[in-house]
């Protein structure tokens, strides 16, 4: 029985809640805060390494992982680190000996399979979650440990990781996909200097990337050039087709909608915008991709 259960349980429930109070994004400052349990202060992570175990736990191994942000114009340092097929991440040790304190307590975490957090940078300052978390085998030929994402319902259990290899990697699967699609909104919001292209709204929790061509396209890649920020409202105008954009970045109203009367939010949120153009990003390399607003455009003349 691992001695610091409780904890590991406390502090992925107390993540789990900042990840849904801050839309799957946590902040820096909050994983800074020491979290109470019993009346005892854990820190969640260590700002000077990315293997962390409290000095308060009584086992030896990790409690959390963290992944650093990707710099500017490269891609994520996990990026190449997903294995799907085993439905695994590899994690690498810490540079100097495989024996100083916090590999040890990562490669304890192989012996002792006890649940573990991961953190992965989107951005500076912001982070993503996934856990619980185990770290399945010890890899020392290549200085790293293989890392299996677990199940709230099924493994975080004093047993350890319990679910099938399906599950596990339809969960690193999941945990993909979401690191990309922050990544894309980070990027995305910078670009337009956070704010609605259309309306100009500021308000973030109602502020979204929206993609230009769809993921399901071959074209529908998460890169800025195939984004635009959107509030909500419009985001949905746009992908219900009542709102397009056309390659030249004028808004056009579909005309079913011009000629109703139905009081102000139609006026003032769609009917004013017909046939004004979006604000763009300052920098030309994040401009929208007039192919693939032309290729959208297209389809919202169809419909």
């Amino acid at each position: 029985m691992d001695p610091d259960f409780h904890v590991r349980v406390a502090a992925i429930s107390h993540l789990h809640a900042l990840s849904r109070r801050y839309d799957d994004l946590i902040p820096r400052d909050e994983l800074l805060r020491n979290l109470e349990v019993d009346g005892m202060a854990y820190p969640l992570v260590n700002p000077q390494s990315g293997i962390h175990r409290p000095r308060r736990f009584r086992g030896t191994a990790a409690l959390t992982l963290v992944t650093a942000p990707p710099k500017p114009n490269k891609p994520p340092p996990y990026e190449d680190a997903f294995d799907e097929a085993s439905g695994t991440i590899f994690y690498s040790y810490r540079e100097g000996p495989t024996d100083r304190p916090d590999n040890r307590a990562l490669r304890e975490a192989v012996v002792q399979q006890v649940p573990l957090i991961y953190l992965m940078g989107v951005a500076p300052s912001v982070y993503s979650l996934a856990a619980p978390v185990y770290v399945v085998e010890d890899r020392p030929a290549e200085r790293g440990v293989l890392v299996q994402i677990g199940t709230r319902a099924t493994d975080l259990t004093p047993d350890g990781l319990r679910s099938d290899v399906d599950i596990r990697r339809y969960a690193l699967r999941e945990a993909r996909y979401r690191l990309h699609q922050h990544q894309f909104r980070f990027q995305v919001l910078a670009a337009y200097r956070r704010r609605c292209t259309i309306c100009a709204l500021r308000e973030q929790s109602l502020l979204q990337a929206a993609h230009i061509v769809d993921d399901a396209d071959e074209r529908g890649v998460a890169v800025v050039r195939n984004g635009l920020a959107l509030c909500a409202i419009h985001h949905l105008a746009y992908d219900r087709h009542v709102l397009g954009i056309d390659p030249d970045g004028v808004v056009h109203i579909a005309s079913r909608l011009l000629n109703e009367h139905d009081g102000p939010m139609l006026r003032e949120g769609l009917q004013s915008f017909h046939q004004q153009r979006i604000a763009l990003p300052r920098r030309p390399e994040d401009r929208p991709d007039r192919e693939r607003l032309d290729v959208r455009y297209q389809r919202f003349l169809a419909a």
